[in-house]
C-alpha cells in the first residue's frame, strides 16, 4: 500500500519543557486507512496531529504528506487535507452558509464549487433549514456538523479528526462515524483521535497507542485484541498504558 502519511525519527520538545512530547517516533499510515491514535492525557498524540497538519514546527525527522515533506511546503500540503479540531473552527456569528463560503473560498475553489459543495453538504448535514441562521444558536451537535463540513469542502485526500463527534448525543455520533465511514469507502484516508473507544473500534481497521511520546503498539485492531488477548479496545488501552490516573 501506499503511504499517505510517513514519518521518521520524529522529536519535538515544546520550548523550555522537558522531556520531549514527541520521542523518535516512527509511523506509516496507508492510503484509505481508517487510522485511529490513541493515548492517554499527555501521551503525544494531541502534539502529533498538530504537528502532521503543519500547526507546530519541528526541526528532528521526516513527516510526509502524500509523499511532501510537511515542514518544507504547508502552503502546498494544505491541499491534501481536512482537519476537524475538537474546539470548534469557524465564524460563530456567522452562517453555515456564510462559513462555507469563506472557508471554500480559502481553500481555492470557485464560486460554482462553492454553491454546489455548500448546498449538498447542508443536506448531508441535515442544516438546510438552518442554513441562514448564525451558528452561535446551534446546539453543540450542530455546531459539530458544521465544523465536519467546512473541514471536507475541498474533498480532501485525507482528513484529521480530533475528538470529531464530543459532546453530541446517540444519534448525532451515529450519524457523523457513517458518513466518514461513506467517505472513508470513496477513497478519503481518515486520521483519528478520540476519548469515545467504543466508537473507534466501529470507525478505525488501524489502530496505534501512543504514550510518553512514543507508539508502544500499532496493527490492526484485530491483530492487536489477539495478540494482547483482550476483547475490545478500552481492554487493550488500560493494559498497555495502565490504570493509573494521568493529569
Amino acid at each position: 500500500m501506499l503511504p499517505a502519511i510517513q514519518i521518521k525519527n520524529l522529536s519535538y520538545t515544546y520550548r523550555g519543557n522537558l522531556p520531549e512530547a514527541i520521542k523518535d517516533l516512527d509511523l506509516q499510515i496507508n492510503r484509505g486507512d481508517r487510522f485511529g491514535i490513541f493515548g492517554p492525557n499527555g501521551a503525544g498524540k494531541t502534539t502529533l496531529m498538530q504537528i502532521m497538519t503543519g500547526l507546530l514546527p519541528y526541526s528532528r525527522g521526516s513527516v510526509k504528506l502524500l509523499e511532501h515533506e510537511v515542514a518544507a511546503g504547508k502552503k502546498q500540503i494544505r491541499s491534501f487535507f481536512g482537519f476537524v479540531p475538537q474546539d470548534f473552527s469557524f465564524y460563530h456569528e456567522l452562517s453555515p452558509k456564510e462559513n462555507m463560503e469563506f472557508f471554500g473560498a480559502w481553500a481555492g475553489l470557485d464560486q460554482k464549487q462553492i454553491q454546489q459543495k455548500t448546498d449538498e453538504l447542508l443536506d448531508v448535514m441535515s442544516l438546510t433549514e438552518v442554513r441562514n441562521k448564525p451558528v452561535y444558536k446551534f446546539s453543540g451537535g450542530m455546531k459539530r456538523r458544521v465544523n465536519l463540513a467546512i473541514a471536507v469542502m475541498h474533498e480532501p485526500a485525507m482528513l484529521f479528526l480530533d475528538e470529531p463527534t464530543a459532546g453530541v448525543d446517540v444519534q448525532t455520533r451515529y450519524a457523523i462515524v457513517e458518513y466518514l465511514k461513506e467517505l472513508n469507502s470513496k477513497g478519503t484516508t481518515l486520521i483519528y483521535t478520540s476519548h469515545q473507544l467504543k466508537e473507534a473500534e466501529d470507525l478505525c481497521n488501524r489502530v496505534a497507542l501512543i504514550d510518553e511520546g512514543k507508539i508502544i503498539a500499532r496493527n490492526s485492531l484485530p491483530e492487536l485484541l489477539k495478540e494482547h488477548q483482550q476483547d475490545g479496545l478500552e481492554g487493550l488501552f488500560l493494559s498497555l498504558t495502565g490504570r493509573a490516573y494521568r493529569d
